[in-house]
């Protein structure tokens, strides 16, 4: 089969870029699409190609006027993305008229809400983990088969009834053996890049889902709420396999979410001699239950941890579901600065926030030893606790502005006083980071 795996697009629209001209809030990635590479690595057999429309902003009108219609076209998107994935898959299935192709769309979005792709321009969504679920959904179509038997894929048919069936995850769909496909984005690997933390860098999975469920996030969904790990083995070869690379980044919730294998990997590192720098994902808990860990760590390469603090006031932190404390947080930064090791920080601006709380922030990151603060704006993603809770106050439904740098649900301040508020938050830190 010709498969083509496509990465949407650097989109998503901004309320204070539209309204009042405030243009340094926007989001752009430019890390390489892993889901993808992941995906194509279990399609041995098959001619498959990835086109990142964030690398390769022209590669979509590209594959629009080559004349060979792919037999099955991939889309993978987040939440923000999930507008201009259906515009693509219809204008995929006006190009190819007559001899369309399968058109399938996975990802976070389609795992938290699979039924907002219930419309024309789908064929199949997948829910939930798909490296081996794409497969088998592959090899039904290559076969002839009826593959919506396959637990995590639903047939699309607008109007009618969606109930994508309960999935239960194990080790087997991570296909551990079988490594991304770095190779289908080499062409672009100059233009994944690490801002603030060591420019170029390559991508690897040690771990999917989480082990916690905190009420904002989306990956819980991705594995039926469990934590699924990686064997060490598979993620030194993954290491490996991006080359010379300098700087790599671990790409899940939480790459110590089990403490043991964590220990494992690194000291695999070590007896290996594998000189890379890492940035990798830790809960604030997990560095004060083990600052041994973090030292070890230390010693294997890793130069820098994302961690979610959130927020600053412990009865927030409760609605979060964060089961963290601003107390933890605190002793965290300190074990982490002495250890030596950079901290980027990951804070939610709730819209009820009023002036005293964003002056509130600002002081107890302008003390801290944060490197690299990067503050969202709380928004509940379709599929999540907080959805469920929250959904219902929403002031804005339009996904395109689901980009955690819009107000989705009302603000306490004046919508510009606050959009105001939190770009001078946000160049403040710019300055912070300058500084530290």
């Amino acid at each position: 089969m010709n498969i083509v795996l496509i990465n949407p697009p650097n989109c998503g629209r901004s309320i204070p870029e539209e309204e009042f001209g405030i243009t340094s809030l926007k989001m752009i990635f430019r890390g390489e699409p892993l889901a993808l590479e992941v995906l194509a690595g279990n399609l041995v057999g098959h001619e498959v190609r990835i086109v990142d429309l964030k690398a390769e902003p022209d590669g979509f009108a590209k594959l629009l006027a080559e004349g060979t219609c792919p037999d099955i076209v991939g889309f993978t998107a987040v939440t923000c993305e999930a507008n201009t994935v259906i515009k693509l898959a219809g204008e995929i299935k006006k190009r190819f008229v007559g001899k369309s192709p399968v058109v399938v769309v996975g990802g976070h979005h389609a795992s938290c809400d699979p039924v907002y792709f219930n419309r024309d321009g789908f064929d199949y969504v997948v829910v939930g983990l798909g490296k081996l679920t794409f497969r088998l959904l592959v090899d039904a179509l290559t076969e002839g088969r009826e593959p919506s038997a396959i637990p995590g894929v639903v047939r699309v048919r607008p109007g009618d009834v969606f109930t994508p069936s309960v999935r239960k995850y194990d080790f087997a769909d991570l296909v551990d053996h079988l490594p991304p496909r770095y190779d289908l984005v080499e062409a672009h690997r100059d233009k994944y890049v690490m801002s603030g933390v060591g420019g170029k860098v390559g991508f690897v999975a040690t771990a999917f889902g989480c082990t916690h469920c905190c009420s904002f996030c989306s990956i819980p969904s991705m594995t039926g709420g469990r934590y699924l790990s990686h064997s060490v083995e598979a993620i030194i070869r993954d290491m490996r396999l991006l080359g010379d690379i300098p700087l790599i980044r671990f790409v899940d919730a939480n790459t110590f979410g089990d403490p043991a294998i964590a220990k494992v990997l690194a000291e695999r590192i070590l007896e290996l001699g594998i000189e890379k720098k890492i940035v990798a994902d830790v809960r604030a808990d997990t560095v004060v239950a083990d600052p041994a860990l973090m030292r070890l760590w230390h010693e294997a390469g890793l130069a820098a941890v994302v961690i979610g603090f959130e927020e600053i006031d412990d009865s927030r932190l409760r609605l979060m579901n964060k089961r963290s404390s601003l107390q933890k947080n605190i002793a965290a930064l300190q074990i982490l600065a002495e250890i030596g090791i950079r901290v980027i920080g990951d804070f939610i601006i709730s819209p009820d926030y009023g002036h005293e709380d964003f002056e509130r922030l600002s002081r107890f990151i302008d003390s801290s030893s944060i490197a690299l603060p990067i503050p969202s704006i709380l928004t509940p993603i379709p599929g999540t606790a907080l959805y469920r809770r929250l959904h219902k106050e929403l002031v804005i439904t339009d996904l395109d502005y689901y980009t955690f740098s819009n107000a989705v649900l009302p603000t306490n301040l004046a919508t510009q006083e606050f959009y105001t508020l939190y770009s001078d938050l946000m160049k403040q830190l710019h300055h912070h980071i300058q500084k530290s």
